[in-house]
């Protein structure tokens, strides 16, 4: 089978071609470093072709959710140290998605308490998960176009960190209804100036961030995560079959590492987007069984795929897969938040739990 092919993704070196997906578990201290707990959760899975971390915050302004880590102060890249070194021992590759928010935010998450940013006053419907509980999550500030450069350069400053951290390379954040996927769309902005309106006004922010953080780091350390024609998070995009057509060709000279998607469901726009690619294309098919997954890389739609909840329950996800032995159910009610339960205490075939023996599950 393809998956267990070696592949070269720019300058990483994948062993075979079945990843981890990031996932927001919100394990990190409160100042955002990240703990040993988080350490220890990325050096178990190391047995993935390529470990995807949840959303790390460029600055303040970029964080949404409770106990997310940062890579943006001097603690942040210590503590990502551990973690990128307990995964290098295991002989593992992992990279950095750096995650800003923008709207999908409240203030009573972030350091400073401060109003949300995001392309256009508008804000999005659905509740955010705070410290008090559920709250609606409030408008946020439009942006400045004399602020714009300034986003840019957060990004580009937390890509070298991120090397600095020890991470293999870095993924920027474009999709799930967040601030890059929220100027893409065509809901959230509703600006006039260079970066709203017409398609290449919208795509602007975009290939600013990728361009910059490529140029920091070099292109064959950068990968780029989309999702066409999501509704998370309140995204609405009427011309998706044109905006990322728009995109890849903006991005596709400066030869990146990777492109992962997150698959909505359009396969006309899934094989547009494959056609047009030029380098490793990574795809996540949520909710998919393996098969359906593992059929993308043997047809050549996808280079490698990623999963998450199986990766989660499954730290050691290859090593099952080639035995056929039966999958460790996920337990959503440890999804996010918590401690070692649910998230570090998963059993292995080397270390089976007496207690609660591995059963099979959907993936």
């Amino acid at each position: 089978m393809t998956i267990w092919n070696p592949i070269t993704a720019g300058a990483l070196e994948l062993p075979h071609r079945l990843a981890m997906a990031p996932m927001t578990r919100g394990r990190a201290r409160a100042d955002g470093v990240p703990t040993d707990l988080q350490r220890e959760y990325y050096r178990q899975r190391a047995s993935m072709a390529l470990l995807v971390t949840e959303g790390i915050q460029p600055s303040d302004d970029g964080q949404g959710y409770t106990l997310t880590p940062g890579i943006y102060t001097e603690p942040h890249v210590a503590g990502w140290q551990e973690v990128t070194g307990a995964v290098h021992a295991e002989g593992g590759r992992i990279v950095a998605q750096l995650m800003h928010v923008g709207r999908v935010s409240h203030p009573d998450n972030t350091p400073h308490g401060r109003q949300s940013v995001a392309p256009s006053a508008i804000a999005a419907k659905g509740t955010m998960f705070t410290p008090t509980g559920p709250q609606d999550m409030p408008a946020p500030r439009a942006l400045g176009t004399d602020e714009i450069p300034g986003i840019v350069a957060e990004f580009r400053a937390a890509a070298s960190a991120a090397i600095a951290a020890g991470f293999d390379g870095v993924e920027i954040h474009g999709a799930n209804g967040y601030l890059l996927h929220q100027f893409l769309s065509s809901n959230a902005n509703a600006r006039t100036d260079g970066y709203g309106g017409s398609i290449a006004n919208r795509i602007r922010l975009a290939t600013e961030v990728v361009s910059a953080v490529a140029d920091e780091i070099g292109a064959e350390r950068t990968g780029l995560r989309l999702s066409p024609g999501t509704q998370l998070n309140d995204i609405v995009e009427h011309d998706a079959h044109d905006v990322y057509p728009a995109l890849i060709a903006a991005l596709s000279p400066l030869n990146l590492a990777y492109l992962h998607l997150l698959h909505g469901g359009d396969e006309e726009l899934l094989q547009t987007i494959r056609k047009a690619w030029p380098t490793t294309l990574i795809l996540n098919r949520p909710g998919a069984d393996l098969d359906t997954r593992i059929a993308d890389l043997d047809s050549g739609r996808a280079d490698v795929i990623t999963v998450g909840t199986m990766a989660l329950a499954n730290p050691d996800l290859p090593a099952r897969i080639k035995a056929g032995a039966p999958l460790n159910s996920a337990d959503p009610a440890t999804f996010y938040g918590g401690d070692h339960v649910g998230y570090t205490d998963y059993p292995t075939l080397e270390a089976p739990a007496p207690s609660d023996p591995a059963v099979p599950a959907a993936v």
